[in-house]
C-alpha cells in the first residue's frame, strides 16, 4: 500500500493515514502476535463482571438470531447441502436435528445468525461479531467436549475484542473498496474464538489467526438481492474453525498477516488504516461493551433514520397518508450503502435499502421481521410512499467521525403544511442509546417462538443469562438442535431472487 494513495468513490475521497514513507510493518509492528497472545492468555477470571453480563445478554440475542435464521430459505438450502455432503457427527446444526463436522456446522449456524439483519453490531468496526463468535464457540465446545459456559463466554469475548480492533483499524476504507466487513473482518472473530475453544497455545493461536485471515472474502454487491450475503458470515466462521484445527496440527499461517506491507490483510483490503486501533487498550478497554443490539430487521446503518421517523410519527400522531415529503440526510457511507434506487429484488435488497425501510416505518409503524416478507416487497402502499422520500449525504455528519456514521437528520412535511425535524445521533440499540434488558428479552422471544415451544424459549432465556454457571452445555445444544421439531411455518415466504 503506497502512502498517500487517494481513491474517489461516488465523490468520497479516502487517504491513507500512514505518514509519508511509513510502513505498516513499523507502525503496527507485532500487532498480530499481540492479539494472538491476548487470545491465548485470556481466561474467564480476567474478564470484568460488566463485560461478562453484557456478553451473556449478547449470547441470548445471538441465539435468537440463529434460531430465527434457521427457518429461512437460504439457511434451509445450506442445511440440505450439508446434510447431503455429510461429515463427522460432532457438532449440531441448529434447527435441523442432526450433527456434522464443526466446520460444516458453523457454516450453517453462522449463516443463520446473520440471516435476517437482526444480529448485534459494533458500529466503528462495521461488524456483527455475535453471529460468528457464538456459533463457532458452541460448535467447538460440542465437538471438543468437556467445555463449560464460561469457556463459551471467554471465547466469544476474545472474538469480540480482536474482531472489533481489526475492524476499527481497517476503517470504512475496507467497505468503500467493496468488501463486506462481515466476511472479511469476521475472520478475526472466528479465528480467536475457535483458538480459545480448542485451548491453543500462543504460537498455535497466531497460526490460526493467520490461516483464518487469508481466507477473508465477501463482496458488498451481494447486498442488492443475493442470498449469498448471508453466507459471508458462515464462511468467515468456517475459516476460523479451519484455522484452529489446522494450527493444532502444526499447519502454519501468515504470522504477520495484519502488518505485512505486501499482501497483508490491511495493506490489501483497505486504502485507509488506523494502525493504532489494533492494540489500543487491549485487555483494559473492552470493545465488547461497545456492541449494541438491533431493534429493526435491517442494516444497522439506517436504524437512526428509522428511529427518527418512528419518533416523529408517534410523537405527533401522524399516519403515512399525512406525510407528503420526507428527507433523510445521512453519512456518505450510509448513503452509498443504502440510498440506492429501490427495486424489489428480494428480501436482502429490502433490508439494505433506506427508502423501503422508511416506507415500512411510515405505513406499518415498524421494520421488523413481518415488514420484510416476500409478499410485502411489492406492496403498492410501500412503493407509493417511497416516491415521497429523498436522501442526501450529509458532510456535517461525516465530519463528526466514525462514531457518528449511523447518525441521521429527518425532515418531514405534512399535507396541512406542518414541518417536523428530528436529529438522531445514536441509533436505538447502540451503547449510547441502549435497548433495555426487557426489550432484548422481548426481541428474543419474538424470534425464538417461530421455531420453539414456550417452555424451550423460557429455558433458553434462563440458560443464556446463567451461562457462566452452566457446567454442561447439553441442554442448550439439545434445544438448538431439535428446534425444527417445533417449527410452525414462519410467515416469511421467500422465493429465490
Amino acid at each position: 500500500m503506497s502512502s498517500g494513495a487517494l481513491v474517489f468513490l461516488n465523490g468520497h475521497s479516502m487517504t491513507t493515514n500512514l505518514p509519508t514513507g511509513a510502513k505498516l510493518s513499523v507502525l503496527a509492528a507485532g500487532a498480530t502476535k499481540k492479539l494472538a497472545d491476548f487470545t491465548s492468555s485470556l481466561d474467564f477470571k480476567s474478564i470484568p463482571p460488566e463485560v461478562i453480563e453484557h456478553a451473556k445478554l449478547l449470547a441470548l440475542d445471538g441465539i435468537g438470531c440463529c434460531l430465527y435464521g434457521s427457518t429461512l430459505p437460504w439457511t434451509r438450502k445450506l442445511i440440505e447441502m450439508v446434510r447431503e455432503e455429510g461429515g463427522a457427527a460432532r457438532a449440531s446444526v441448529f434447527g435441523a436435528g442432526f450433527k456434522t463436522s464443526a466446520s460444516q456446522a458453523v457454516l450453517v449456524n453462522s449463516t443463520a445468525g446473520h440471516g435476517f439483519e437482526i444480529d448485534d453490531v459494533h458500529k466503528e468496526a462495521l461488524l456483527h461479531a455475535g453471529s460468528i463468535g457464538l456459533p463457532v464457540a458452541l460448535a467447538c465446545a460440542e465437538a471438543e467436549g468437556e467445555r463449560t459456559g464460561r469457556d463459551v463466554l471467554t471465547a466469544t469475548v476474545a472474538g469480540y475484542e480482536v474482531g472489533a480492533r481489526v475492524g476499527m483499524a481497517a476503517t470504512m476504507g475496507l467497505f468503500f473498496r467493496g468488501w463486506h466487513p462481515q466476511g472479511t473482518n469476521g475472520t478475526f472473530v472466528s479465528g480467536p474464538a475457535a483458538a480459545s475453544m480448542l485451548r491453543l497455545n500462543a504460537q498455535q493461536t497466531l497460526d490460526a489467526i493467520g490461516i483464518a485471515a487469508t481466507q477473508a472474502s465477501g463482496l458488498m454487491s451481494a447486498q442488492e438481492g443475493a442470498m449469498v450475503k448471508r453466507m459471508h458470515s458462515g464462511r468467515a466462521a468456517q475459516s476460523g474453525v479451519y484455522g484452529a484445527l489446522l494450527a493444532r496440527r502444526g499447519f502454519t499461517g501468515i504470522r504477520n498477516v495484519l502488518e505485512a506491507d505486501y499482501g497483508g490483510y490491511l495493506s490489501t483490503l483497505t486504502d485507509k488504516v488506523e494502525a493504532g486501533r489494533l492494540t489500543k487498550g487491549l485487555g483494559n478497554e473492552w470493545e465488547t461493551l461497545s456492541v449494541g443490539f438491533k431493534p429493526f430487521a435491517s442494516v444497522a446503518s439506517i436504524h437512526a433514520a428509522l428511529d427518527g421517523l418512528q419518533q416523529i410519527m408517534r410523537q405527533n400522531g401522524l399516519a403515512a397518508d399525512d406525510i407528503v415529503q420526507l428527507r433523510a440526510d445521512v453519512s456518505t457511507m450510509t448513503h452509498l450503502h443504502c440510498a440506492w434506487e429501490y427495486k424489489a429484488q428480494g428480501v436482502t435488497a429490502g433490508q439494505m435499502n433506506l427508502f423501503y425501510s422508511l416506507a415500512a416505518i411510515a405505513v406499518d409503524g415498524d421494520a421488523f421481521v413481518d415488514q420484510y416478507r416476500e409478499d410485502r416487497l411489492h406492496d403498492p402502499r410501500l412503493l407509493e410512499f417511497i416516491q415521497r422520500i429523498t436522501s442526501n449525504p450529509d458532510t456535517q455528519i461525516d465530519d463528526m467521525g466514525p462514531p457518528f456514521r449511523h447518525a441521521a437528520r429527518l425532515y418531514a412535511q405534512t399535507r396541512d403544511g406542518r414541518k417536523f425535524e428530528k436529529e438522531v445521533l445514536h441509533r436505538l440499540g447502540s451503547p449510547e442509546n441502549p435497548m433495555s434488558t426487557e426489550q432484548v428479552h422481548r426481541k428474543f422471544k419474538i424470534l425464538a417462538t417461530h421455531c420453539l415451544s414456550d417452555r424451550d424459549v423460557d429455558d433458553l432465556v434462563n440458560i443464556a443469562l446463567t451461562l457462566d454457571e452452566q457446567k454442561d452445555l447439553g441442554r442448550l445444544l439439545g434445544i438448538l438442535s431439535r428446534a425444527d421439531t417445533a417449527i410452525s411455518q414462519t410467515s416469511l415466504k421467500v422465493k429465490q431472487p
